[in-house]
């Protein structure tokens, strides 16, 4: 008689254990949100689907082939995803110091510029691969560190909110890069012998080697964003660093009290956000261009604030979360064409995503998910493990 219950007891337990590795590996926990708002945005997606006279599961099974349908789809949706990495981590990291750091964008295009500039200089192509693209992804790292830490100092010195800096910076950025590679009177950075405004062609030996021959190309940068990702993770969770860094983003009163400088924190985490999005700008000029066109860099700091939200500012967790919307975006021209659906079909379902995350008391009640204390947004500036 005691059988049925023994079996009860031991499906608990496993239960139980799962959850528990779920929290333990990974700092995926708590899922369920993320992974409700995706399956809702999908269902959103649907139905605007079919509301336009297309099959939703149609338009669906492309778009999934369209992502993992063969070797080459599987690889170009990586390549798609990897400088979403660095961008969400840019984002992440300021969030865990509680500081909203809206600049990637404009951190993406400084680093990027700064890291195709260099790859340029005469005294690269007499050294090897092993020197030339450390310099490279340095210098993209130094063009994002600075300019992120310009909003950081104006926040720690004269108390200016980061939101309207990082924004106002992104526009400057944008503006300053756009001049500096397409002005033909002077010329400055512009390649004269290509038709779009570009920079030159950065040295051979400073091109990250490939793995596979697709669309976008997936190359090296790939394990440099992961390895980024878990060294960011390690500094977070692992260093006394890290530990002042997520206490001034949980309470910086508290913080200043225990004797920790909170200024030096809020300049250091916004400079050290920016130079994580220029590492990834780096590892696109190097990697997949081997050039800098501003236009590479459109959105994608935008939507490295939807990434790090998705995963909850964790910097593990943003590894799927970028490759899912990497993925996205990947399968999408697929779809477009074999279904007749728009692209931007992609995107709503991106925001749809972000919607329901921001708003996760929607998918809370219809899903019957036991309710935390505090928002998302809350969350991934508190920050957790990994």
């Amino acid at each position: 008689m005691t059988g049925p219950k023994s079996a009860n007891n031991w499906l608990d337990s496993a239960m139980a254990g799962t959850r528990s590795w779920l929290r333990e590996v990974g700092g995926l926990q708590p899922l369920y949100v993320p992974l409700y708002a995706i399956l809702l945005s999908f269902i959103v997606g649907g139905v605007l689907i079919t509301l336009i006279g297309v099959n939703p599961f149609e338009a669906y099974w492309a778009l999934l082939r369209g992502m993992f349908g063969s070797g080459d789809r599987i690889a170009a949706s990586i390549a798609r995803s990897v400088p979403f990495i660095g961008s969400a981590l840019a984002l992440a990291f300021a969030f865990r110091a509680g500081l909203f750091n809206i600049g990637a964008e404009g951190q993406l295009l400084v680093g990027g510029l700064t890291a195709a500039w260099v790859g340029t200089w005469a005294f690269l192509t007499d050294v090897p691969g092993i020197v030339a693209i450390p310099v490279i992804l340095l210098a993209g790292a130094f063009g994002g560190f600075v300019w992120g830490g310009i909003p950081g100092a104006l926040r720690a010195k004269t108390g200016a909110h980061e939101v309207i800096s990082t924004i106002m910076l992104n526009s400057i950025g944008l503006f300053m890069v756009r001049w500096l590679v397409s002005s033909r009177d002077p010329v400055i950075l512009r390649d004269l012998d290509s038709t779009v405004p570009r920079t030159q062609p950065i040295t051979d030996t400073g091109v990250l080697p490939q793995l596979v021959d697709s669309e976008p190309n997936l190359h090296w940068g790939l394990f440099l964003m992961v390895a980024l990702a878990v060294s960011v993770a390690f500094l977070l969770n692992r260093t006394t660093f890290g530990f002042e860094i997520n206490t001034v983003g949980t309470n910086p009163h508290a913080a200043n009290y225990a004797g920790i400088n909170v200024n030096r924190i809020i300049i250091l985490a916004m400079a050290l956000s920016g130079a994580w999005a220029g590492i990834a700008a780096a590892s696109e000029v190097s990697g997949t261009n081997q050039f800098f066109q501003p236009g590479t860099f459109a959105f994608m700091g935008f939507d490295g604030i939807a990434i790090a939200l998705l995963a909850r500012s964790k910097p593990i967790a943003i590894i799927p979360a970028a490759l899912l919307w990497g993925s996205l975006l990947a399968g999408a021209p697929l779809m477009q064409q074999e279904a007749d659906v728009s692209i931007d079909v992609v995107r709503i379902i991106q925001s749809m995503v972000l919607l329901f995350v921001a708003a996760d008391a929607i998918v809370r009640y219809l899903f019957r998910v036991k309710g935390q204390s505090g928002s998302p947004i809350e969350a991934a500036t508190t920050g957790g493990t990994t």
